[in-house]
């Protein structure tokens, strides 16, 4: 696998911004045409996104993604979103408008990698389960699955004294809670409009530990989608909040995946 470390300015935002990507790397010989890549020659790819307190180096630092991602033959893009839940913010920059449509566009013009819906896949944890979830429920024309670990997966619940987005922060990035309520930020209002309008969701899976201060609102979740007649991959067992079960959860996700040509 290679790994780029790689700078960008993005124009929704109005900032320097930073990814980390790995990729295949394809043999090359003299005289020799590359051999690794796929049909095409695009790699299939997953956007795999950080939580609330850290950044696009995290994945890389704390898990070995980078080695389960090679013997799939995927590349795995890991941006960099600030604390700001995904979300076009109320007082701030239009992250969600960069994370769903500037970022892919950037990544598919710098890196061999399939702009196609069915090479398309996201993945997160916390914060970043938060946002794989709802690029499945708001832009499921552009993923074939996505993921979330330990998601943030009701942010009505989140606006708490105490809780780690602090009621200041939350009021920048969703507003007050009447308007998060049903909103495009809304996971529960979002499977039910989906839902409704009939649309075609990406496939869904869902990991909780049975001891992570979220798992309450993940039950929530899990509970909401499943009384909709939604299909959710759900899993949940002995854990909390840490790095020792995304380790090894994000390799379930990708054995998870619907990659073309799997065996």
């Amino acid at each position: 696998m290679a790994l780029i470390q790689c700078g960008f300015f993005a124009q929704t935002l109005g900032l320097s911004m930073s990814m980390n990507v790995v990729i295949p790397e394809r043999s090359y010989g003299i005289g020799v045409e590359a051999s690794g890549a796929p049909a095409g020659g695009k790699y299939p790819v997953l956007y795999l996104l950080h939580g609330l307190s850290d950044d696009h180096s995290i994945w890389l630092r704390r898990t070995s993604v980078e080695r389960y991602a090679a013997e799939y033959g995927i590349a795995v893009v890991m941006p960099e979103v600030h604390r700001s839940f995904y979300t076009n913010m109320k007082s701030g920059l239009d992250y969600w408008t960069f994370i769903s449509e500037e970022l892919p566009h950037v990544a598919q013009s710098l890196f061999p990698i399939s702009g196609k819906r069915e090479d398309s896949f996201a993945a997160g944890l916390s914060m970043g389960g938060y946002g794989a979830m709802k690029l499945g429920l708001r832009a499921p024309d552009k993923f074939a699955a996505v993921a979330s670990l330990s998601g943030a997966m009701d942010i009505l619940a989140l606006n708490y004294e105490g809780a780690p987005l602090s009621q200041k922060e939350y009021s920048w990035i969703f507003g007050s809670v009447e308007e998060a309520t049903g909103s495009d930020d809304d996971l529960l209002a979002l499977a039910e409009r989906a839902f409704s309008a009939g649309v075609t969701l990406p496939k869904l899976y869902q990991w909780c530990g049975t001891e992570d201060f979220l798992y309450a609102d993940n039950i929530r979740f899990r509970d909401h989608v499943r009384s909709l007649g939604i299909d959710l991959d759900y899993e949940e067992g002995p854990g909390d909040h840490g790095w020792g079960y995304w380790d090894t959860y994000i390799q379930r996700v990708l054995a998870w995946l619907p990659l073309q040509g799997r065996a």
